[in-house]
């Protein structure tokens, strides 16, 4: 005897999926002959299927003002909804065309701090593609790896979290070691700055954590000079400005435009002081010998050779001691 299955009672209760990709198209051009020739339909197909949804929703989604269109609050709501899943779909089944497709190179998507993919990544990327013609790189930035948009699943983190997400296997790589940096001119034009005393009364460019997922491990200026017995509350309040910031990307290139000293990250700046651009204007640093950066990879493409490929290129670019089997 055939069992018969009950129906799908959520199924049954979405609307027409073409209904919804006219709708889609026509919110996000305000206007129903752009959103036809986006879509390689005809106007009349459109308003047909805008209409049919309109009818299935028991409400207008849009309000019709000559040839443009603007949504309804009620369109709104739909579009914000029907929009990220429709994202969320093609994100899916790129994925599932590349990772099972017959093209012949391989994509890996990467996520790091911006300061990461600016300081460290972006010029030791050429090497990596020079010899992996093979292989494309997706490289998403974030200051905050714990809220990352939906549909988004990198093969790989660089982050200092030592357990990113579930799912994925993290491999140590160096500590944070953390110096002060400026220019040789204004090291020249502030002698001062070669003293911790002095350097704590000049212009100071400062990293502040908002935004970070690493607060607790945060270092600052008032860390930092606190680890070397300066109290930053001791500056003169007729001093230099102090800047605060949570891009370090904009402090690195103040510092480079001669507009002070920050806080550098060896292996964010490091090359940036052997090339002779920046200097380390005392020699104290700080080592942070119990925490680290990893790089984390999904376990479950662990045999992937793509992603094996990048994990050993960036171990052996970063100085971190090779994977234990």
């Amino acid at each position: 005897m055939t069992k018969h299955t009950d129906p799908d009672q959520t199924l049954l209760k979405m609307p027409s999926l073409r209904a919804v990709k006219s709708f889609v198209a026509a919110a996000r051009y305000q206007n129903f002959t752009r959103a036809a020739e986006a879509l390689c339909v005809t106007q009349a197909a459109i308003s047909r299927q805008i209409r049919e949804l309109e009818s299935y929703l028991g409400t207008e989604l849009f309000l019709r003002a000559g040839r443009s269109v603007e949504l309804t609050t009620a369109g709104s709501i739909f579009f914000d909804a029907a929009q990220l899943s429709f994202i969320n779909i093609a994100q899916a089944a790129e994925r599932i065309r590349k990772d099972h497709g017959a093209a012949a190179k391989h994509t890996l998507t990467l996520c790091c701090s911006p300061a990461f993919s600016a300081l460290w990544m972006s010029h030791r990327l050429p090497s990596f593609f020079s010899a992996n013609p093979d292989i494309d790189l997706n490289l998403v930035t974030t200051q905050n790896f714990l809220s990352l948009e939906p549909g988004i699943y990198p093969d790989i983190f660089i982050t200092k979290m030592a357990r990113v997400r579930e799912g994925y296997r993290s491999l140590p790589l160096f500590h944070d070691v953390i110096y002060p940096v400026c220019t040789p001119r204004y090291l020249e034009a502030h002698p001062e700055t070669r003293t911790l005393e002095g350097l704590r009364d000049g212009v100071l460019l400062n990293l502040s954590p908002y935004g970070r997922s690493q607060v607790s491990e945060h270092v600052d200026w008032g860390v930092w000079l606190a680890i070397h017995h300066l109290d930053i509350e001791d500056r003169s309040r007729e001093g230099p400005h102090f800047f605060n910031a949570n891009d370090y990307n904009l402090l690195i290139q103040m510092v480079l435009n001669d507009q002070g000293v920050a806080l550098g990250w060896d292996h964010l700046v490091g090359p940036l002081v052997e090339q002779g651009r920046l200097v380390r204007p005392v020699e104290q640093e700080v080592v942070l010998e119990e925490t680290h950066h990893y790089l984390a990879y999904r376990e479950d493409k662990a045999d992937d050779a793509a992603l094996d490929r990048f994990r050993q290129w960036f171990l052996d670019h970063s100085g971190a001691p090779a994977e234990r089997p």
